[in-house]
């Protein structure tokens, strides 16, 4: 019981040091985001983390080149959104330079690729090269989200390559809302779309659809297996000990975002509501979250969110 107890306290003052060594600067956060659900709501759930235990937090969303950028730079602290390996050839100079640390994976299990609805699979589009196949059906085109991603990147690099027969298709560059908006608008005609899909994504939900094989050249094997990691400054994690604890132990399972996305998409809550209502549905998630980690002035962190949700 005395070795318990001692114990308890060593961990407890480890985590009040890990608080306490921060430097004054460390209390204001930078967030780099990108607009896509599940990234904006780990985001705006970290910012919501960050300020209910005191710190400051700026919260920017611009393309993923961007955020890249800025965080390298050190205009942002941390960005939850590097997936992995399709951005491995945008990340990997910044790296190598010692500008970036990557910090711990925040989702593993997801998954980055071409898409197409269920009943276009079923008339025999299953790989990237049945596309061309149907090219009439498609109008050669291929939607894909906002400017700078790296899949739209990669459906270019298809295009450009001719790959598959495709090099006469055409790009449609919009957003997430945008190319979900023309998927949901063809699939109650039949129309035959061809679209950058991932998961975990609400849309999994929402759309009878299928992920197409043979496009690991350009998305990565198992049809675009992909590992989400936050990334921040190189040093930061070290120099700001209590935030960087944070996010090393801040990560969702596939469910577990999917779940929350559902709450953006199906019930129209902001991401931060979402969040929070994952929060107050699986509560144990602040003891994974935040063990050891404790508020600016070195309190436990679990009890200062707990409350404010009034859990």
């Amino acid at each position: 019981m005395i070795a318990t107890v001692a114990g308890a306290a060593l961990v407890s003052l480890s985590a009040m040091n890990a608080s306490a060594n921060e430097p004054e600067s460390c209390q204001s956060v930078g967030l780099a985001n990108v607009n896509w659900t599940g990234v904006t709501i780990k985001s705006e759930v970290m910012e919501y983390l960050l300020e209910t235990l005191g710190y400051e937090v700026e919260l920017t969303t611009a393309s993923v080149p961007i955020a890249f950028q800025s965080v390298a730079d050190g205009q942002r602290d941390a960005f939850l959104g590097l997936w992995l390996p399709t951005q491995e050839s945008m990340i990997r100079p910044y790296l190598d330079d010692g500008e970036i640390e990557q910090i711990s994976a925040n989702l593993e299990g997801a998954k980055y690729t071409l898409a197409v609805p269920d009943y276009v699979w079923e008339a025999g589009v299953r790989d990237f090269a049945d596309l061309d196949d149907y090219q009439d059906r498609f109008e050669g085109r291929i939607y894909g989200i906002e400017a700078g991603n790296d899949g739209n990147a990669a459906i270019q690099a298809m295009i450009d390559d001719d790959a598959f027969g495709l090099g006469d298709w055409e790009l449609m560059e919009s957003s997430e809302a945008g190319m979900l908006t023309q998927v949901q608008r063809s699939v109650p005609r039949d129309e035959w779309v061809a679209f950058l899909g991932w998961a975990p994504h609400p849309m999994n939900i929402n759309i009878d659809m299928r992920y197409l094989t043979g496009g690991a050249d350009y998305f990565g094997p198992n049809q675009g297996g992909a590992t989400v990691y936050t990334i921040a400054t190189a040093g930061y994690s070290e120099r700001c000990s209590n935030v960087g604890r944070l996010l090393e132990q801040y990560a969702y399972t596939v469910e577990e975002q999917s779940q929350a996305g559902g709450y953006v998409i199906n019930e129209e809550m902001s991401p931060m509501e979402a969040g929070q209502k994952l929060i107050m549905d699986n509560p144990d998630l602040l003891n994974r979250w935040l063990e050891g980690v404790t508020n600016v002035d070195g309190t436990g962190a679990v009890t200062i969110v707990r409350d404010d949700l009034g859990l």
